[in-house]
């Protein structure tokens, strides 16, 4: 298959972006570099907050920086774009809308891979940032393939935040009693497959062993960027 070039919006956060870029390098299927795809990288660092834009309503900012990201991307050849940012395909449509580049839709691959790759999925529980819950991109996406999506209760979903600003932003590992309460809380309420659905939340995963029953968003991501550009993805 012809190789493509694959472009990234990212720096939401860097180091979800960084740990993106280094996993897939690691599930390429790439005995020598020339088998590697190429990446053009754009790491928006200040962009704004993707939740504080969404429940403020004050969107028009962000809207614009994507917009010219993509476009920037696009001129620069780019097939594919991927943002390693649950958050922010809250504004998926409207930035497709305004480039020719495929963006990979996480958050619809994600749920996909859920519904297909686990066994009699119904319910999948969601962990993500406010503003991914508040937009129910995740609800949508669930809806339209017949299952249910669940969140935590609010007492989880402050918790949910605190491990995300509080700690794995702030360069924190993340307190796993607090991401274990949250998991086993959609457990207990009948999820059948609980969304790493915040790239942070796979930066935690980098340094705490997480159940079978996690699928990261971050994961599927990966998958689709290599095989979209053209290389191999190897387990």
């Amino acid at each position: 298959m012809e190789k493509k070039l694959l472009g990234v919006i990212g720096g939401m956060g860097p180091e979800a972006t960084d740990y993106y870029y280094n996993q897939v390098i690691a599930h390429t299927d790439a005995p020598k570099d020339q088998d590697h795809i190429d990446m053009v990288i754009l790491s928006h660092a200040s962009m704004p907050d993707r939740t504080q834009a969404i429940l403020s309503g004050d969107d028009q900012d962000i809207i614009k920086k994507l917009v010219k990201d993509a476009q920037t991307l696009e001129a620069m050849g780019v097939s594919n774009i991927a943002i390693p940012c649950n958050t922010s395909h809250y504004f998926y449509e409207k930035i497709q809308a305004e480039t020719k580049a495929t963006i990979i839709n996480m958050v619809e691959e994600s749920v996909k891979f859920a519904v297909n790759n686990f066994e009699d999925v119904h319910k999948i529980g969601i962990m993500a940032t406010d503003g991914t819950v508040k937009a129910r991109v995740y609800h949508q996406a669930c809806e339209a393939l017949g299952v249910e999506a669940m969140i935590p209760s609010e007492k989880r979903q402050v918790e949910v935040m605190s491990l995300i600003y509080e700690e794995i932003k702030a360069g924190l590992p993340g307190d796993k009693k607090k991401f274990n309460r949250i998991y086993e809380e959609l457990v207990k309420n009948g999820c059948d497959v609980v969304i790493l659905a915040c790239t942070e939340l796979s930066v935690y995963k980098k340094s705490h062993e997480v159940s079978e029953r996690c699928l990261d968003a971050m994961d599927v991501l990966v998958r689709e960027s290599i095989i979209r550009s053209g290389a191999e993805y190897k387990e």
